[in-house]
């Protein structure tokens, strides 16, 4: 089979398509025909080795760690029929951008009627972390979230799913994405020098919580405007959110939480919001878009 991945840590110019055998999924896992997979900005991190000591990696590597696809073959205790169609995220030491995928079933779940698979594969890494760092953050009805980067395939679920959970949602985006920020139920304020100032302004009951998605200077001001630093919760810079009082996203990663979120999508409540969409055959130019670090939304690559 053919996959788009790395024999070797390194920058983009390490990427390229490989030939790789077919795998055999093992116990708990499902082997499934590649219909979409999401690319997110920690896929850039596990290529250039920053997540060496946290993401197992198996040379040659295929990219990505979420996708979407229908069942070939199953391992023991794996739970899922041939034929269906499922999400979730890979097994260990494997990856998405791959025609033939294998995907750890305690973090799968069926693709419900009526939703398409490249929205479902947007769900594990970029939506579930929203959905977790929300739980995580236990904020109540009617109080103020700050979400940093909110333009982004994080932060433009994470001001949803806030909405939906009734909390005021300041969103820190590029005056570019402002149109985009606003229509998520979000109140925009844009990034840049006086961000704070401007944040605080947005918010004259104050800000309750925090999910920081673009980490360094930002990450420090927005704690800042807290007055308990344990509410900062950060998928972008963990050990500098804990060095604040704060914490990473404690991710659940379950089969369960992962229909939960299809639900929503299928019901119409939530809604991924996918920029662009490429072809297996230009996966280079979707990796190349995620790690310019302006993407809007979510960049899929479909089969």
């Amino acid at each position: 089979m053919l996959i788009y991945g790395f024999r070797e840590y390194g920058d983009a110019t390490v990427q390229e398509y490989i030939e790789a055998p077919d795998p055999v999924p093992g116990p708990g896992q499902l082997m499934v025909e590649l219909t979409a997979a999401g690319v997110n900005p920690a896929d850039i991190k596990v290529r250039s080795g920053l997540r060496s000591g946290a993401v197992p990696v198996s040379f040659p590597m295929a990219m990505g760690r979420e996708a979407a696809g229908i069942v070939r073959s199953v391992g023991p205790g794996a739970g899922f029929g041939a034929g269906v169609r499922v999400f979730g995220q890979v097994a260990a030491g494997t990856g998405a951008l791959a025609e033939r995928v294998v995907l750890d079933a305690a973090s799968t779940a069926a693709v419900p009627d009526g939703l398409e698979d490249a929205r479902a594969a947007c769900i594990p890494i970029s939506i579930g972390t929203a959905h977790d760092a929300l739980d995580q953050l236990g904020l109540g009805d009617g109080e103020t979230l700050l979400v940093t980067g909110a333009g982004g395939g994080v932060g433009t679920a994470a001001c949803q799913l806030a909405r939906l959970r009734g909390l005021q949602v300041i969103g820190l985006a590029s005056a570019a994405k402002a149109d985009v920020v606003t229509a998520l139920g979000a109140i925009h304020v844009a990034s840049g020098d006086g961000w704070a100032g401007r944040a605080r302004a947005a918010a004259p009951g104050g800000i309750a919580g925090v999910i920081d998605l673009v980490g360094g200077e930002v990450l420090v001001d927005a704690a800042a405007l807290l007055s308990d630093g344990s509410r900062v919760i950060s998928a972008a810079a963990p050990a500098e959110a804990t060095a604040l009082g704060g914490s990473g996203v404690h991710r659940r990663r379950t089969g369960e939480v992962f229909g939960h979120l299809a639900r929503l999508i299928a019901s119409g409540d939530l809604s991924p919001l996918i920029s662009a969409r490429y072809p297996f055959e230009q996966a280079a130019r979707a990796v190349a878009v995620v790690e310019s670090g302006h993407t809007l939304g979510k960049v899929v690559v479909v089969r």
